[in-house]
């Protein structure tokens, strides 16, 4: 994506300082430790399940293939913000350049508007997989399950393009410490010059809208599987089904939740401490937590994952 660059509202800012976590260097030290372990084991959990969908051909099919992909997303999602932290826990300068601040902003909230079309579409396919199993097998073929799949990563990237163009804009030429570990939405528009509701209302518009259209369609989907789930005789295709639902609504709960206090109105986030808490909870909790949700309570991911540690 290329950046503009307004040099007269720039000029005297040419990189900036992410303040990060205000506390003693020892403390520094052992959260440097903590989220290395943290990012190690998000790494190791989200590859397993994308080499347990790949080596076992009974998840060859469109739910575990859209759960590979999620994986991977959130690989990419984790490292877009994870090894920069790490390096500014041991950086004294904990510089980045304005250019590579705007780039992070972006890549960032890219890949989480592309998770949130992830969960419709993992909430569509258990929609069709419940509500339509006659017809699924027509619906979700390998190439409709594919051409979802790039709609989201495409759609995600080109969603943040309008946002990311105007913060490119914003003044920035006072204070160049940013009170964040990255270059987040709220916590850059804090420094701004001066004030920009217009800059303001858009991203916030934008980040509203697919929000609430993508948890909209979520809830639906949901409720109509929830419908059919309830028609099923008491048996274990009832509980498959329950168990399935149920860690995807746990997943969407824990980021929804999480993002909504942060995006819908980023002017009203005022507490750095608690944008902070926030943004770590959505960027490096879920990541972690969703391979242990979605392995534990399926049967065939558990039995593929040992598979997957045996040839190791």
């Amino acid at each position: 994506m290329h950046i503009p660059h307004n040099s007269n509202i720039t000029a005297n800012v040419h990189e900036f300082i992410l303040l990060g976590f205000l506390c003693s260097q020892e403390v520094k030290i052992l959260l440097f430790v903590l989220f290395s372990i943290i990012y190690i084991f998000t790494l190791l959990g989200n590859s397993a399940i994308i080499c347990a969908v790949w080596w076992d051909q009974q998840l060859h099919t469109p739910m575990y293939n859209l759960l590979a992909n999620f994986s991977f997303l959130e690989i990419c999602y984790i490292n877009s913000n994870v090894p920069n932290m790490l390096f500014n826990f041991l950086s004294k300068t904990k510089t980045i350049s304005y250019n590579g601040c705007i780039l992070q902003f972006y890549i960032f909230l890219s890949l989480c508007a592309a998770e949130l079309f992830f969960l419709a579409l993992m909430a569509f396919d258990r929609y069709v997989a419940i509500c339509r199993p006659l017809h699924y097998p027509i619906i979700m073929t390998r190439k409709v399950c594919g051409t979802l799949v790039s709609a989201c990563w495409v759609g995600g990237f080109l969603w943040l393009v309008t946002p990311a163009t105007l913060i490119s804009q914003v003044p920035f030429c006072g204070s160049n410490v940013i009170d964040h570990y990255l270059c987040d939405l709220g916590a850059m528009l804090a420094i701004s010059c001066v004030p920009v509701p217009k800059t303001t209302l858009t991203c916030s518009t934008f980040s509203a809208v697919i929000m609430l259209i993508t948890l909209f369609y979520i809830l639906l989907s949901y409720i109509l599987v929830l419908r059919s789930v309830l028609q099923i005789p008491k048996d274990s295709s009832r509980r498959k089904a329950f168990s399935t639902c149920a860690s995807h609504l746990v997943v969407v709960s824990l980021f929804y939740g999480s993002i909504m206090v942060m995006y819908i109105s980023p002017g009203a986030a005022k507490q750095p401490g608690l944008q902070k808490f926030v943004t770590m909870f959505y960027s490096i909790a879920t990541p972690l937590l969703n391979p242990l949700i979605y392995s534990l309570r399926n049967k065939e991911m558990k039995v593929a994952l040992r598979k997957v540690m045996c040839k190791v």
